[in-house]
């Protein structure tokens, strides 16, 4: 397994510092074939005109980002383009002070394609989009593109896609903008295109400054962002894209908000999302929510405080531990066996030889020895994290490699190695927590 250094140093890098690298994970992925062809067959319906809502539901450490950033990899191959942003204090799903806009700012601004996989693809989309509509007209009419007669062709097919905008909702305003960036790029002016670029992520922050510069009297706000993802899931389509797919993480910072009104205000938004994706009222759209089992479950703070998603969300009679419904719109993470686990390790020792240039001395033996030891710790059977485990053993290989004589087998069966107790997921989401107002 040959692996280009840029990225066998963000893998190793990355997951020491207990992050999901961005790039690489083809070569880690170990496990979750069963959640992974559970996603896939909804991307396939998303491609057809579906949608679809999912819930990723695991303990900290446990893979849930790990599995939207690999999901992430595959759908980007299929065409479809991606958004994805990690919730926090200041970005929610709904505010009063900016935090629903905070959220979709952060959602264009991770806009990717498989061309643009780290971000900032919206013009490239736009401009992508121009240049395949005059090709297309150019191919098809057989008109010269100097030809006056080009322009008025490559309009009138311009003017198709935006005006099957028109009928959603704030349709008509997005179709304007995206007739004024096409101008625009017709005439080189290269400031009116990223005015609309500038509106489009959501930068304005009056209608009267939007009015003055682009002619429209809206702008995107805390209360209607979820129309534009709507909407651009839409065009993206009709640009010749497979869908679109919403990945959002960290769903804790919702189930950590104090004061139990705003808590709910976004829990009636995750419903209308999901409503909308199961009714049809939404269409090329995918969206997957991360959160920890707490985050989800807790009928005081949590998702499942909300009672209408708590009697669409929790699980039915006949589920039991290795009989999962991998089509119910929440999935539950089992953690990786043993097996899995020394899989990842081989991986994980062949990239940091690659990374470092020496010469593989760490056995199956001693992999095997080391995951013994993780597991044998006191909680580890209910609370240990892939995450805990990995970040271990990239410091055990980066021992070995700056002290080339150490015996390995007895560093890791050595009785001075002491563990921290790992931290239940109920004990870290309670840290957080604050007073009920």
């Amino acid at each position: 397994m040959k692996i280009p250094k840029r990225i066998a140093s963000a893998i190793i890098n990355s997951l020491k510092g207990g992050v999901v690298p961005r790039t690489g994970l083809p070569y880690i992925t170990v496990g979750r074939e069963t959640e992974i062809d559970a996603l896939l067959h909804d991307v396939d319906i998303i491609a057809d005109g579906g949608a679809s809502f999912r819930f990723i539901v695991g303990k900290y450490g446990s893979g849930k980002s790990f599995l939207l950033q690999t999901i992430r990899s595959h759908v980007m191959d299929r065409n479809f383009v991606v958004v994805d942003a990690d919730l926090s204090p200041e970005r929610r799903l709904q505010g009063t002070k900016g935090q629903g806009l905070a959220t979709y700012k952060e959602l264009i601004r991770n806009m990717s394609t498989k061309t643009r996989p780290d971000g900032g693809a919206l013009s490239l989309i736009l401009d992508r989009w121009i240049s395949s509509i005059q090709s297309e007209t150019a191919a098809v009419s057989g008109i010269s593109p100097e030809s006056p007669e080009f322009s008025k062709a490559v309009e009138k097919k311009i003017f198709e896609v935006i005006n099957s905008l028109n009928e959603m909702v704030h349709g008509f305003d997005f179709a304007r903008l995206l007739t004024i960036y096409y101008h625009a790029a017709v005439n080189g002016n290269d400031e009116e295109k990223a005015k609309v670029i500038q509106w489009f992520r959501g930068e304005y922050g009056t209608k009267s400054e939007a009015k003055a510069q682009l002619g429209v009297n809206i702008i995107i706000t805390d209360d209607d962002w979820y129309e534009y993802i709507k909407l651009f899931a839409m065009f993206l389509k009709k640009a010749g894209y497979s869908g679109l797919l919403v990945l959002v993480d960290e769903l804790v910072n919702i189930y950590k908000i104090p004061n139990s009104i705003t808590r709910q205000y976004n829990y009636e938004k995750i419903l209308t999302m999901y409503n909308d994706t199961l009714q049809g009222k939404a269409k090329y759209i995918g969206i997957i929510m991360g959160g920890t089992p707490q985050c989800i479950e807790d009928t005081r703070r949590g998702v499942y405080s909300y009672e209408a998603l708590r009697s669409r969300l929790s699980e039915g009679r006949f589920g039991r531990e290795g009989l999962k419904d991998m089509l119910a719109p929440v999935i539950h993470l089992s953690p990786l066996d043993y097996e899995e686990m020394i899989v990842l390790t081989e991986k994980l020792a062949d990239i940091h030889s690659q990374l470092f240039d020496y010469q593989q001395k760490i056995t199956q033996e001693d992999m095997i020895s080391f995951i013994k030891l993780e597991f044998g710790r006191i909680g580890s059977v209910s609370h240990i994290t892939p995450r805990e485990v990995i970040r271990d053993f990239i410091e055990l290989l980066d021992i070995i490699y700056q002290n080339p004589n150490i015996n390995i087998s007895e560093l890791i069966s050595s009785d001075s190695i002491s563990f921290s107790a790992p931290m239940s997921d109920a004990s870290a989401d309670e840290e957080f927590a604050e007073f009920e107002i």
